[in-house]
């Protein structure tokens, strides 16, 4: 089970905001880096120039390793009712929202207007109620999306038990499992979820262990980047990703790097992280893990999106809705939070070519 060390974090920390120019530019040297190196380069003594040649770095060593292709894919929303109280999020079961959660028929119904648009791999989201993460309703509507040429099927629901990701993988052919430590700090963990299963920290942080001893073949790990310092996070969610790929090696790993956006319920008491810190940490994830997946999603800003897609990122969302129904009617009653990308998928795919990239509607094989 992996355990947060938190004396090397705070050591990292640490030498994360002492570092130099000469510690950076000599670590910047580097073939090959470690989590030390990691918290020099994610260091807030960086320069214009130092980050510039991070950028570099990591726009080569993705080049290499993945070529010019970015796979699409796009979540599908079809439960909003949720049983946490996390302050952050819109489906918090103390707001007052519109809540609906959609049947297997209307489910097939927006997968079936996803495939219209090319996409075939597929991202099942919702919030923590217990019937959205009932696999006997789940397993039907899996089966179903691989027979109307679905090849890649994910889920980002409510974190299950070993047993309940083997049956989706083994009767629902579950391919990708999605989930988010939101942040590693436990004593901040504890203060932005104020009620529910969710609040149980342990529980959620086991969770891509289990998806891995059930033999699910992609796991995406990450944090929400606003609720605590995100390099503490950042260095932990590191610690994390070596864990995972030394004990539980025989699955595939990938990182997110949403930050929190406008919705429901949601205040200002949130740390900012800029737009220079958030491509500073994915540049040295990327050095950090050459071979990981990295996902980019429409939490971002377009114009920001295209600056920054050719830097360490694989995968990207484009087209996306957050509310249950929302490819079929559009209703931002129901939304988990403001989408900043509203370009269609085609629009998405003309500006990728546009940069010389290949966009490829379904996850890497």
């Amino acid at each position: 089970m992996f355990i947060p060390n938190n004396a090397l974090n705070k050591n990292l920390l640490e030498l994360s905001k002492k570092a130099d120019k000469t510690l950076i530019d000599n670590t910047l040297k580097k073939q090959k880096i470690t989590i030390e190196d990691f918290a020099i380069l994610i260091s807030p003594n960086i320069s214009s120039l130092q980050l510039k040649s991070l950028a570099d770095k990591s726009y080569q060593e993705t080049r290499r390793r993945f070529g010019f292709a970015l796979s699409l894919y796009i979540p599908l929303y079809y439960d909003n009712r949720c049983t946490n109280g996390c302050i952050y999020c819109g489906f918090n079961a103390l707001n007052k929202i519109e809540r609906k959660n959609l049947t297997k028929t209307e489910i097939i119904k927006e997968a079936k207007i996803i495939r219209s648009q090319n996409f075939k791999s597929i991202l099942l989201v919702a919030g923590e109620h217990p019937e959205s993460s009932n696999i006997e309703f789940l397993i039907p509507i899996m089966q179903e999306l691989h027979k109307i040429n679905f090849s890649c099927v994910s889920i980002e629901i409510a974190p299950l038990e070993t047993k309940d990701y083997k049956a989706l993988v083994d009767k629902g052919h579950l391919d990708g499992l999605y989930v988010y430590q939101e942040t590693y700090n436990k004593e901040i963990y504890k203060k932005v979820h104020k009620f529910g299963k969710k609040a149980d920290y342990n529980f959620r942080l086991e969770t891509p262990e289990r998806g891995a001893e059930a033999g699910i073949q992609r796991i995406g790990i990450g944090f929400l980047m606003g609720l605590n310092d995100w390099r503490e996070d950042a260095l932990f969610m590191a610690q994390h990703m070596e864990y995972l790929q030394k004990y539980k090696w025989q699955t595939e790993y990938s990182f997110s790097f949403p930050r929190i956006r406008n919705a429901a319920g949601v205040n200002d008491d949130f740390f900012n992280v800029s737009d220079k810190e958030f491509f500073q940490l994915v540049c040295a994830t990327r050095l950090l893990f050459p071979e990981a997946g990295m996902s980019l999603s429409t939490r971002e800003y377009p114009k920001f999106r295209d600056k920054i897609l050719p830097f360490g990122f694989t995968s990207l969302s484009a087209g996306s809705s957050t509310a249950p129904g929302g490819y079929s009617h559009k209703s931002k009653n129901l939304e988990q939070f403001e989408v900043e990308d509203n370009r269609s998928p085609n629009e998405i795919a003309k500006i990728l070519n546009k940069y010389g990239f290949d966009p490829v509607w379904k996850d890497f094989e």
